[in-house]
């Protein structure tokens, strides 16, 4: 399995069974009680593993809350806007968790939950996409421009989606991901874009 799965598979719990004690991955544990995790980054081939989870455990219960826990740096952006369509589209209710740092794309998906809780000392990073990894070398202008275009296309689409899970106006939203703004877990709900905290029990 690749190691976009580290998420998925490098922790175990034993569990007594019928056959004796048996060594169980602690994930697919709690994913039985409807706990997923996103620790990696976002890719389609991690866009595709999340995907199979989120329809599996509607399917079997489509009206049971689903949650997912969030530490991620982020990742490309149409493999988690297809996850975000998805998730926002669900009969189960979806609540997400924070629990480190849910950065770029990965605050995307936070914000697609119904109930968006944060770990007391976590924190949410938002910002425009960038073209970092584009290599203008031997493209014409306009097809530099075309690129550009569609990088303000994208950038829009991604403050939109802020905007309306947030509550706040396009504006506001574009002079905060204008550059890295991080947010600790009270400016995320003083701002619409988280619901709570985390509280013990």
């Amino acid at each position: 399995m690749s190691n976009d799965y580290n998420y998925l598979n490098h922790a175990h719990a034993l569990v007594e069974t019928v056959k004796g004690t048996t060594p169980f991955n602690i994930e697919d544990l709690m994913m039985e009680d409807r706990k997923l995790w996103l620790t990696c980054p976002i890719n389609p081939v991690t866009m595709n593993e999340l995907l199979k989870q989120l329809m599996y455990l509607e399917q079997k219960d489509p009206e049971k809350e689903i949650t997912l826990f969030i530490n991620s740096s982020g990742g490309e952006v149409y493999s988690g806007l297809t996850v975000y369509d998805y998730m926002r589209m669900m009969r189960s209710p979806i609540r997400t968790v924070c629990t480190g740092t849910a950065a770029s794309m990965a605050s995307i998906l936070f914000l697609a939950g119904d109930k968006r809780e944060m770990f007391p000392h976590s924190q949410l990073m938002i910002h425009d996409p960038s073209y970092r990894s584009a290599d203008f070398s031997g493209m014409k202008p306009d097809e530099i421009e075309l690129f550009l275009d569609s990088l303000k296309e994208t950038r829009r689409t991604l403050a939109d989606i802020i905007s309306e899970r947030s509550g706040q106006s396009m504006e506001e939203v574009l002079s905060k991901t204008r550059c890295d703004t991080y947010l600790t877990s009270e400016e995320a709900i003083k701002l619409g874009l988280a619901t709570g905290v985390v509280s013990p029990g």
